[in-house]
């Protein structure tokens, strides 16, 4: 079992979105894109480690403001988490999916946003 980290998970979303859901929830707020993060549950799953591995790369996030918890939504990125989400996104082993599952006008406007 490889050792997590902030990037893992992080990295883990990203192909979860754009290699198995195919799908993206992008929230556009006055000043601040969000982007819904994968469960606790979901990423422990995909990184096929226990689910109590996860939790304290949440906490650190939370603490470094890169996602923050809403109650009844999920965890959802902050600005920072979001631009760190789509900088993975851009990436060249993920763009060509990133465009084709968010649509090359919303990728283009979150890559010039954030």
């Amino acid at each position: 079992m490889a050792a997590l980290s902030v990037d893992i998970i992080f990295e883990a979303a990203v192909r979860l979105f754009l290699e198995e859901e195919e799908s993206v929830t992008v929230s556009f707020l006055p000043g601040e894109i969000r982007i819904r993060f994968p469960t606790t549950r979901r990423l422990a799953e995909f990184l096929e480690v226990p689910h109590y591995y996860v939790l304290p790369y949440f906490a650190m996030m939370e603490e470094s403001n890169l996602v923050t918890r809403a109650e009844r939504v999920g965890i959802l990125t902050t600005t920072a988490g979001t631009k760190k989400l789509v900088r993975i996104m851009a990436a060249a082993n993920y763009r060509d999916r990133a465009i084709r599952v968010l649509g090359e006008v919303v990728f283009r406007e979150l890559e010039t946003h954030l």
